[in-house]
């Protein structure tokens, strides 16, 4: 295994000093691990698109005002 050093603000490290029990190296990993399954994730599923860029941005912008709509009553 590797040494990564990762750098918090302070605040967060006093807050997490709170917590002495946590692992926070473990909490971290596993934090790096699925932020890589779901980049795999959206990088297998944008191979098979036919969308183009700006077609993918579009939906997205599309997508969010529906989510607003459907969740807040707004957009």
């Amino acid at each position: 295994m590797v040494n990564l050093t990762l750098a918090v603000p302070k605040e967060m490290k006093s807050e997490m000093d709170e917590f002495p029990e946590i692992n926070w190296s473990e909490v971290a990993r596993q934090a790096i691990a699925q932020k890589l399954r779901d980049l795999q994730l959206l990088k297998k599923m944008s191979s098979k698109s036919k969308l183009t860029e700006a077609e993918a941005i579009e939906l997205g912008r599309k997508v969010n005002k529906a989510l607003v709509k459907r969740y807040l009553g707004t957009g």
